[in-house]
């Protein structure tokens, strides 16, 4: 007669215990060795091969040399140490073990502190994981996401009080030449689908008012008004409104002109194209132009832009806008619109910026990103980024340079 030999296990006296009751011990398995394939189907099929119960696993490979863990329960009496260390020996590889307590597993609330710079030193990272152990939180898992053409590392924090810890960070970063941006881990972080952005000064280098106020011979006086207006000292719109009305009797032709001294900001073009491969909806609000905004729009692949319309009568700029204004306020309320043509809710959109008339959405998104911004911008925003690449921000949102690159291959 033939007996399903998992459903008990004798003992030392010949009695039976059913499995489901067995005792059991619980392992951490560490093993490290020259990375190769077929080394992490060798320890399952050992483990598999004494009754191992698998409750945590976790491998990392760096510069070809593996590190590989696993927490594993394994039936008492069972000589899975000895099958391990012979699996150690046959690959070559080192393997330790520990028993350890067993205990259920924690869910405990976690942070990503992502730190991005041109280089990030030894003295600069241990300022940041400082900053961390003082606000009681314990680093789970760090990853490096980029070495081009910025430095970036991922830390995620488990435990500690969030508000010490952030506020630790920045004041590190503040001494450094390094950003540091703390965020919650969860769905949330990892589910974002709407990018909006902010045009002059973020995703091009230039102020368009001031290319054209260039073609129009007024660009100190433009330049001046511009510069109080984006750190919030006049308001926009009367702002806005006199430095068009400068413009007065300007070819239209002059935009043409303008047009070829834009330039776009390092890092924009390569932010957009993976966005739009990774699913994103992308948007452009600016306090510019359409005759700018709709031009890039069409070459960068943007799903919506809005700004605002220069009145044009007989080839000539009347020095008046026609519409609403898109000032702060509109710039806010055409995220919400976007997000609700979309059906994607706020948590799950960034607006990235670098002006006070960008302050509302940066405040209404999920995620605000102040991105080489004025000093009010980066004291309300979630997270600053100074660095001068626009395509860093990928970082913040988890995605690594290999991932980039892999995906412009295969394009």
């Amino acid at each position: 007669m033939s007996g399903d030999s998992s459903s008990s296990t004798p003992d030392e006296s010949g009695n039976v215990t059913p499995a489901g009751d067995e005792q059991r011990q619980t392992l951490l398995v560490q093993i490290t060795g020259e990375d190769r394939p077929g080394i992490s189907a060798g320890l399952l099929g050992v483990l598999d091969d004494v009754g191992a119960t698998i409750e945590d696993m976790e491998q990392v490979v760096i510069r070809g040399r593996l590190t590989l863990g696993a927490l594993v329960s394994i039936p008492a009496g069972r000589d899975a140490v000895k099958e391990l260390l012979l699996f150690g020996w046959e690959q070559k590889l080192h393997v330790e073990f520990e028993v350890v307590e067993e205990t259920a597993t924690m869910i405990e609330p976690a942070h990503v502190v992502t730190v991005v710079g041109a280089t990030v030193s030894a003295s600069e990272l241990r300022l940041v994981v400082d900053a961390i152990a003082d606000g009681g939180g314990n680093i789970d898992r760090i990853v490096r996401l980029s070495r081009f053409p910025v430095v970036s590392y991922e830390f995620v924090v488990k435990g500690g009080e969030f508000t010490k810890i952030r506020s630790s960070l920045l004041l590190a970063a503040s001494e450094l030449a390094i950003d540091v941006a703390v965020q919650p881990e969860g769905l949330g972080r990892r589910a974002k689908r709407l990018v909006v952005l902010d045009v002059d000064s973020t995703l091009v280098q230039n102020e368009v008012i001031d290319l054209l106020a260039a073609e129009a011979g007024v660009v100190d006086q433009v330049s001046a008004i511009t510069e109080q207006a984006m750190l919030g000292k006049l308001d926009f719109e009367q702002s806005l409104r006199h430095r068009v009305e400068l413009l007065a009797g300007l070819p239209v032709g002059a935009v043409d002109a303008a047009w070829a001294k834009l330039e776009y900001t390092p890092g924009a073009r390569t932010f957009m194209r993976t966005l739009k491969r990774l699913g994103f909806t992308t948007a452009i609000v600016s306090g510019g132009f359409t005759v700018f905004t709709d031009r890039i729009r069409e070459e960068l692949g943007i799903d919506y832009s809005h700004a605002n319309v220069l009145e044009i009568v007989d080839g000539k700029l009347t020095g008046h806008l026609a519409g609403p204004i898109v000032d702060r306020a509109q710039k806010a309320r055409i995220l919400h619109m976007v997000a609700q043509s979309e059906d994607i809710p706020l948590e799950q959109t960034v607006a990235i910026g670098d002006g006070a008339n960008d302050l509302d959405m940066l405040e209404l998104a999920g995620l605000g990103i102040a991105f080489n911004a004025k000093p009010v911008v980066q004291a309300a925003a979630d997270t600053t980024l100074s660095v001068p690449y626009l395509d860093a921000i990928l970082f913040l949102l988890g995605i690594t340079r290999e991932e980039v690159e892999a995906a412009d291959s295969q394009a």
